[in-house]
Parts: C-alpha cells; sequence; structure tokens
C-alpha cells in the first residue's frame, strides 16, 4: 500500500473517530512530535550565497565536473 493510500486510510479512520479521549491522544502525539522537530540549524541561503553557487555550477559544467543522468542511473542501481 502506498503511502498516498495509507495517509486516505488513516484520515478516514480519524473522521470516523467517536472516542473523544483517545482522539486526545492522537492528537497530543501528533503535535509532540512535530514540536520536538529541530529546524533551529537551518538558515535561509541568502542571495549572494545562491549566486554563487550558481557560478560553481556554470563553472563545472563547462570544466566538464557533472554527472549525466545514466551516470547518476548507474549509481542508483548499485544502492
Amino acid at each position: 500500500m502506498d503511502l498516498q493510500t495509507r495517509k486516505l486510510h488513516l484520515i478516514t479512520y480519524l473522521a470516523q473517530l467517536q472516542d473523544e479521549l483517545f482522539f486526545d491522544k492522537i492528537e497530543k502525539y501528533v503535535f509532540s512530535k512535530s514540536e520536538k522537530e529541530d529546524y533551529s540549524e537551518l538558515v535561509p541561503f541568502t542571495v549572494e550565497s545562491l549566486i554563487s553557487r550558481i557560478e560553481r555550477s556554470e563553472e563545472d559544467f563547462k570544466n566538464g565536473q557533472f554527472k549525466t543522468q545514466e551516470d547518476l542511473e548507474n549509481l542508483s542501481a548499485n544502492w
């Protein structure tokens, strides 16, 4: 069963749930998990850093330092 189907089944289950205490437990668990996620180390890119990355990528491409789609497919086949 794929993830989308599992999500739909869970939504259907929750929509039909009548036990408010059980629903409260589920709700607290879900929200406590999302509150524990630590995104403090994530910092948005600056415009300057994005431009620098683009310039390095273009230079790498000009110098032949890149992988083709076929290279990546062959690499991932060995995972």
